[in-house]
């Protein structure tokens, strides 16, 4: 259907915005919305309070819901009529900003030749922006769509509070679909649309063999070294060199990506040297572009992030540890579920070694999308309107808990309109957003919209997600 909305008009609009948005991105950004440290606790409200005074200001009624953590922000742009709805997500909070490798302040925006840098520009407060400066066209041109935004301040902890907030207002957030904008682009020539996401199950495995720490030349030989022998297991939990996991089981339940998926992702314009160079890596298991965009996007994972025991300080300390530990995760894909690999891996890990202590630490459904269908065509045509490119059809590697939690609670399919860019740096030092991503995402959503005001009455599903509320105790990351 061709737009009512003319291109050059969303241009002319988003050219005379530019100023506006780039000093209300530079506001979000100079609130370190930091959810994992307890010390930013007071920003984090501040930054609430931030976002629903910016909805607001562009006519959207906003208010706070508060959770027995963080709060979410919930608005709402109305036609005034019978209309769809569509739901916005996006996270307001942000990971730790430390370490020596960011080259400028990282909670003050600072712009340079169109790109705006400083934590959280794309991770998630630029993309949310954007589509916020979106529905403000929308609304001022009174298409017939109605427009609610889920703006949530937990996301990078694992949204352990969200399936709360969302299940106790599930009546007032009735949508026809929801669309999330933290995704990524292939790079930056090839627009892509995210069809589906890994879970995840995190664990720690722990082992004690003493009291303190043992004399090597005295006990060296008849002590237990935990470091040792949790190493042996760890060994035994994954191949370290093709990344296979080893756990009996484990890939009981994996439903592997379709002929047409696999096709959509050798056409998604993926390079081996481009992600490389984007996430800083000199060499990868695969030599072959199929086999590493399969193994990111659509296999599940088994990956040791840390190992922690003995003495870590310069010169070596001959010393046998008391106890050892590390810290694991499995990315996990359709129709994998946590718990059940959760006991397959402490079954197995027993079997190793009896004396090790697995603990569970977070889980997460994967999700599997949208692929087919008005909405896929919806966002599929408003990419092509905002970027002037068709977008391939990938999944993400990554997890966001907010998005199982939205189609359990909400009851409508999720879609995904990403905007971001791999050398943006998601959770990366010197990350980064830009003008070009933020403009082609203001056309991009202005365009969706526009197509789903054209879509008949709400569904069935929406109406019965609208009188049920829904059930909490979903997992978190």
């Amino acid at each position: 259907m061709p737009p009512a909305v003319k291109l050059d008009s969303v241009r002319r609009y988003a050219s005379e915005i530019r100023g506006d948005y780039e000093e209300l991105l530079a506001q979000l950004v100079a609130i370190p919305t930091v959810s994992m440290d307890p010390r930013h606790g007071p920003d984090m409200r501040r930054g609430a309070r931030a976002a629903v005074e910016l909805l607001r200001s562009f006519g959207a009624r906003a208010e706070i819901f508060e959770s027995q953590g963080f709060p979410v922000v919930f608005a709402r742009f109305s036609s005034g009529r019978a209309a769809p709805t569509v739901t916005v997500y996006n996270h307001l909070d942000v990971q730790p900003a430390d370490g020596p490798e960011w080259r400028r302040p990282p909670f003050r925006m600072q712009i340079e030749k169109g790109r705006y840098y400083g934590r959280g520009t794309t991770d998630d407060k630029g993309p949310a922006l954007a589509a916020a400066f979106a529905a403000r066209f929308v609304a001022e041109a009174e298409l017939p769509i109605n427009v609610q935004f889920l703006w949530e301040l937990e996301e990078e902890i694992g949204s352990p509070n969200f399936e709360s907030v969302l299940a106790k207002n599930a009546r007032r957030m009735g949508s026809d679909s929801v669309v999330v904008s933290d995704t990524i682009w292939i790079n930056r020539q090839r627009p892509a649309i995210c069809t589906g996401l890994r879970g995840l199950l995190g664990a720690t495995l722990r082992l004690d063999t003493g009291r303190h720490d043992a004399h090597s030349g005295l006990t060296g030989g008849a002590a237990r070294n935990p470091l040792a022998e949790l190493s042996a297991v760890i060994t035994e939990l994954v191949d370290a060199g093709t990344g296979r996991c080893k756990i009996p089981g484990f890939y009981a339940n994996v439903v592997p990506p379709s002929r047409r998926e696999l096709a959509s992702f050798a056409r998604s314009g993926f390079s081996l040297s481009a992600y490389k160079r984007a996430h800083g890596l000199s060499t990868l298991r695969h030599k072959d572009a199929k086999a590493v965009m399969r193994a990111i996007w659509a296999e599940p994972t088994l990956e040791v992030h840390g190992i922690a025991g003995g003495y870590q300080g310069p010169g070596i300390k001959t010393v046998v540890p008391p106890h050892a530990e590390a810290k694991i995760s499995m990315r996990l894909v359709p129709d994998q579920e946590p718990s059940r690999v959760f006991a397959k891996l402490t079954a197995y890990v027993k079997k190793l070694n009896p004396d090790v202590v697995v603990s569970r630490e977070s889980t997460l459904m994967p999700y599997r999308g949208v692929t087919e269908g008005p909405l896929a065509d919806a966002a599929s045509e408003a990419i092509r309107f905002g970027f002037g490119k068709a977008p391939a059809m990938v999944r993400e590697g990554g997890s966001i808990g907010a998005v199982v939690t939205m189609q359990k609670v909400l009851r409508c399919p999720v879609m995904f309109l990403g905007l971001s860019l791999p050398e943006h740096g998601y959770h990366a030092p010197n990350e980064n957003f830009d003008w070009r991503q933020a403009s082609g995402g203001i056309a991009t959503f202005v365009r969706y919209f526009e197509l789903l005001s054209q879509a008949s009455e709400p569904s069935r599903v929406t109406r019965a997600a609208r009188r049920a509320p829904g059930r909490a105790g979903a997992g978190q990351r």
